[in-house]
């Protein structure tokens, strides 16, 4: 592989059901994300999005692409060197996902992918969050 591969993602729009949902399934219920009226009185002027959730969209909004370009494999996830969320993420806004792989190095049978994450958000100077991902494809 001369070039490492990058990429871009469709946009996706960030549901009151998705937060409710994620919620949910976290049981994290914190006004900030589940209490319409109360998020409204708040800093953000409506609900925001757990940083989690988002986070947890990276493998929907990029190994596709990553796989199309290097070839199939079992993706496993490695971990997260760096994680910051920048910005909140309200309710109704719409994110995508700027990736690019920085390393790769051999380990066993597989390949570790060294991978920089940016989350935009649509109509904002400042991103929702940005990673450095680790990835194990074997």
């Amino acid at each position: 592989m001369n070039e490492l591969p990058r990429g871009l993602s469709n946009w996706y729009t960030i549901t009151q059901q998705q937060i409710d949902q994620f919620a949910d399934a976290t049981y994290d219920h914190q006004y900030l994300h589940v209490d319409r009226e109360k998020a409204a009185a708040g800093p953000f002027g409506k609900t925001i999005a757990h940083g989690f959730l988002y986070l947890s969209m990276v493998s929907h909004m990029m190994l596709d692409d990553l796989l199309a370009i290097i070839g199939e494999g079992t993706v496993l996830n490695y971990g997260v060197n760096r994680l910051r969320f920048v910005s909140p993420v309200t309710v109704d806004s719409r994110i995508r996902l700027h990736w690019q792989v920085t390393s790769t190095e051999t380990q066993g049978e597989g390949t570790r992918y060294t991978v920089d994450l940016l989350m935009e958000i649509e109509g904002s100077d400042k991103p929702a969050m940005a990673a450095e991902w680790l990835l194990y494809i074997l």
